[in-house]
């Protein structure tokens, strides 16, 4: 179970068009990256990396994308959320934020 933070719940709207990916490493951290078009078209994402307990490690959001597609943004945060998850909290340098 996780335990969604501010960001997320800031970010959050299930109204708009998303692709999701979650995934459980093998030392139990959840990664769970989002991406999204706005309504006016920007591709946004959420990156949320959390600790087998279910504690957040990063919660993050971007509020514009540009020049990247759905796919690629999804594809860049996973990478991005794999990262923290196996460098820990440090390689974040914060633990949510809000772009």
């Amino acid at each position: 179970m996780r335990i969604r933070g501010d960001v997320f719940w800031a970010w959050a709207d299930p109204t708009l068009h998303h692709r999701t990916h979650d995934e459980t490493l093998d030392d139990g951290t959840y990664i769970d990256v989002q991406t999204r078009l706005s309504r006016t078209g920007k591709t946004q994402m959420f990156i949320g990396v959390y600790a087998p307990g279910g504690m957040a490690i990063l919660e993050e959001a971007f509020d514009s994308r540009p020049g990247e597609s759905m796919t690629r943004a999804l594809a860049w945060g996973v990478g991005r959320a794999r990262r923290v998850a196996a460098e820990g909290a440090a390689a974040a340098g914060f633990l949510a934020a809000s772009k």
